[in-house]
């Protein structure tokens, strides 16, 4: 039996596309080390709405 890793899958969203005002979301899935990095993941992530580079901060 396959021991369960501590990589586990999460949903990066732009923080600043929610005060804009503009229809859509922007969402990325990007795997992390839960083991090394129990808080949440924040990277700076290109928004193509907003047609910029935005911090994106993980979700769920």
């Amino acid at each position: 039996m396959a021991k369960k890793g501590n990589r586990v899958q999460s949903i990066l969203e732009c923080t600043e596309h929610k005060e804009s005002g503009m229809p859509g979301t922007s969402r990325y899935i990007s795997t992390k080390n839960k083991k090394n990095t129990p808080e949440r993941l924040e990277l700076k992530k290109y928004n193509p709405i907003l047609k910029k580079m935005t911090v994106h901060r993980e979700i769920k």
